[in-house]
């Protein structure tokens, strides 16, 4: 499955993103009322929502990937709730990283799962069950925000600083997945990455709405070894601009340039056409770790392709290093006081 979000999404709003705004307007006002009122289902443990305004990527699994690590440190057992958005199976699965193959369970459940315990699930509440179940004493949701499927203890909306609302309009004449004051009275804190200003409005608007924000970006933790090597870079993700300019950042040369689309299973022609690029220009392939764990487990050119592949690893750091341990604190007191209401209700 396939997720491509229209390049004009991302530019300045045109007569395809005016022409759909009776569209957006229904579709936006549905999703409001959803999160206004929608039966949010409890669990027991804390519940940490890290999601974004937009369609598309922003770094949202690399933060999920950094709290995670954080709560570990303090000794906790996060785990990961997730979709599987991209995947084959439709039952709630736990993931085994050994096993599963990102065509069955998704590309972005397979790097969470070498982290910590991840489950699967088209249905979030049984899934954060099934996480519980499991032994997970706080949840960290990768994405779900716009779903209201399930209580939240504290909701890190994800921005990146570059692309921001893209055209500000609501799906499908634009990224936007709801109205953003709707978004805004739900989320706890925002999250900002990058060093561009395109995230700046939403950050004013937040600031008056007595939202909190923190600012993060995405560091190499693998590749550098690769400065001044000529390569052919490829990436399947929501933004193959941000992988290209992270490429460059540690010094390579991107001499051949690949993308495609969200979560995209390459084909054969595809894999051959890159294996067959880099031969005859004698180029270092390098990409991303979610592209890399869908060519992971498979024979034939899939095969080939990943045991050429180098993969330039990202994680998140926050400027404050401090703060993933501040919005865990607060998930656990927000949960703490979300039981003590409930059970004064009952």
């Amino acid at each position: 499955m396939v997720s491509e979000a229209p390049p004009f999404w991302w530019t300045k709003a045109d007569w395809r993103a005016w022409t759909l705004s009776p569209v957006s307007f229904l579709y936006g006002r549905i999703a409001g009322y959803r999160m206004a009122n929608a039966k949010r289902a409890s669990v027991p443990v804390p519940v940490i929502c890290i999601g974004n305004f937009t369609v598309g990527g922003a770094g949202k699994t690399p933060t999920a990937l950094t709290i995670a690590r954080a709560a570990k440190a303090r000794g906790l057992k996060p785990g990961f709730l997730s979709r599987g958005y991209g995947g084959s199976l439709d039952v709630t699965t736990v993931v085994d990283p050994e096993h599963h193959r990102a065509v069955a369970v998704g590309d972005e459940p397979l790097l969470l799962a070498r982290e910590a315990l991840t489950v699967i699930s088209r249905r979030r509440v049984e899934g954060a069950k099934r996480l519980v179940k499991e032994g997970a004493d706080l949840i960290i949701m990768d994405d779900g925000f716009q779903s209201a499927r399930l209580a939240i203890d504290y909701a890190l909306l994800v921005i990146d600083a570059t692309r921001g609302l893209g055209n500000g309009h609501i799906v499908p004449g634009g990224p936007v997945r709801a109205p953003i004051r709707q978004q805004l009275r739900y989320a706890t804190a925002l999250l900002k990455v990058g060093a561009g200003t395109a995230a700046d409005q939403i950050v004013r608007i937040a600031a008056r709405a007595a939202k909190p924000y923190f600012t993060a970006s995405l560091k190499v933790a693998t590749g550098n070894e690769l400065a001044g090597e000529r390569v052919l870079a490829f990436a399947g993700i929501a933004d193959p601009s941000k992988f290209f300019r992270t490429v460059e950042s540690i010094g390579c040369e991107i001499a051949v340039r690949r993308s495609f689309g969200d979560h995209e299973h390459l084909t054969e022609d595809e894999i051959d056409d890159i294996l067959a690029t880099a031969e005859r220009d004698g180029l270092t392939i390098v990409t991303t770790s979610k592209d890399f764990v869908r060519l992971a487990g498979h024979n034939g050119k899939a095969r080939q392709l990943a045991e050429r592949c180098v993969v330039i690893e990202v994680e998140m750091a926050f400027e404050d290093h401090l703060a993933p341990n501040l919005i865990i604190t607060r998930a656990i007191d927000a949960c703490r006081e979300r039981r003590m209401k409930e059970k004064t209700a009952a």
